[in-house]
């Protein structure tokens, strides 16, 4: 196992990007479009609230969206869930059971779980217009909204297509008393009283996970964990969970290795709300046994410059997610113009149109199978490369995200 310390070559951090500098990327009248917007929500404030500060997707996109928001005029707080190990080993597994895991939940989960949520919200103030709350572990932050007049928003995160019934059963009451819910595609939506919207997750162009970087940056990372860029790399991207399927990869790995001298890289890390990482890390090493061309590079969840690289380096980006709300590391790889080979799970169709933008596998096999196929024929793979640019770019940038935020403020505020 690799762990990071530093960069051989280090990079100049770029200005904290503003709203004007994305008209580069997306074109000025997207950027006159937002102004319009948020004008009409002048004097508004939002909150948001998740469960951890960094590591996971919906981290990483609050930390651009909410300086945004601001910068647009729409005053917003993110505040961030607080709780010990107990209360996030509970919600790991409720959040397994809403991915369709089976779960013998017992009965004082679901009081530590109110606990919880009960004691945050006497430390924090609900008196913004909208509140956010973010996947299901400040779900029961509801109980503040009591007379009240402001509007309260789920942002659901994860796939609630098959969600384990006593999860669910204990959840719904709470999600019901909501003004709206989000959902990071169609077939997530569940039966509910309240108006449920279609919501991409987003990721920045201009962040260091995503912006252009020198060649010899690059060459210093495949130097820094002994990747030899002469032969073709297999990247995943991940947290070490096991809805990831990382041991997976190692095997579908293995089946193309008796074809292509190839490498693979398994990087990523974890977040402060999943207790399981290390158990994962740990699988994931079993694996991998002592193959020197296996890199499994633990990551800090300030890695972003390194991740990058990595991409970029990669021949073929893989994502083989057994569960996904979404999978933001999907549309990062699109953006920079590589194959993606990913499970046709959760919110990856969306952004993996078979053979159009990428290529979808169903098991170990499938995924090896598609990997041989685009490592045979590069020119396929450069074109589902390029295509999928564009897919990004047309659908799952910041920009586009905050439009969506910003129209359904407005459509509440209606109401």
């Amino acid at each position: 196992m690799d762990s990071l310390t530093h960069s051989a070559i280090p990079v100049d951090p770029p200005p904290v990007p503003h709203l004007e500098d994305y008209a580069a990327v997306v074109g000025q009248a997207e950027i006159h479009e937002l102004r319009e917007l948020a004008m009409r929500l002048s004097g508004r404030r939002v909150k948001m609230v998740n469960s951890t500060a960094v590591g996971g997707g919906v981290a990483e996109i609050l930390n651009r969206l909410v300086p945004l928001l601001n910068e647009l005029g729409v005053q917003t707080q993110w505040e961030v869930l607080k709780g010990g190990n107990d209360f996030f080993a509970v919600t790991k597994a409720f959040h397994n059971a809403l991915h369709g895991e089976s779960c013998e939940c017992r009965p004082e989960w679901f009081d530590l779980f109110l606990t919880v949520n009960e004691e945050n919200r006497r430390q924090m103030g609900f008196d913004e217009d909208f509140i956010v709350i973010h996947d299901p572990q400040p779900l029961a932050l509801v109980q503040a909204r009591e007379g009240r007049n402001n509007h309260w928003i789920w942002r659901c995160h994860i796939d609630l297509s098959r969600p384990n019934a006593q999860v669910w059963n204990f959840l719904r009451p709470m999600v019901e008393r909501f003004d709206a819910a989000m959902f990071s595609a169609p077939p997530f939506t569940q039966s509910l009283p309240i108006p449920q919207y279609l919501f991409y997750p987003s990721i920045d162009p201009l962040s260091d996970k995503n912006r252009e970087l020198p060649p010899e940056f690059i060459q210093s990372v495949l130097e820094r964990f002994q990747v030899d860029p002469k032969r073709p790399i297999l990247t995943q991207i991940s947290r070490f969970d096991r809805l990831k399927d990382p041991v997976g990869v190692v095997q579908a790995y293995r089946k193309v290795r008796k074809y292509f001298d190839c490498q693979l890289v398994l990087a990523g890390g974890g977040a402060t709300d999943d207790p399981e990482g290390d158990m994962v890390l740990r699988e994931v090493q079993e694996a991998a046994q002592t193959d020197p061309d296996i890199h499994i590079l633990n990551l800090p969840p300030w890695s972003h410059l390194e991740i990058n690289a990595l991409q970029r380096a990669s021949t073929i980006v893989i994502q083989k997610s057994l569960r996904e709300g979404f999978g933001l590391t999907v549309a990062e790889a699109l953006l920079k113009k590589k194959p993606v080979v990913a499970s046709a799970v959760g919110g990856i169709p969306v952004q993996v149109i078979h053979k159009v933008t990428g290529v979808l596998a169903h098991s170990i096999e499938g995924t090896a199978y598609q990997i041989r196929f685009l490592l045979s024929n590069p020119d396929f793979a450069r074109r589902l490369g390029e295509n999928g640019h564009e897919h990004v770019k047309e659908n799952f940038l910041l920009t586009h995200n905050i439009r969506r935020y910003l129209l359904l403020f407005l459509t509440l505020q209606q109401q």
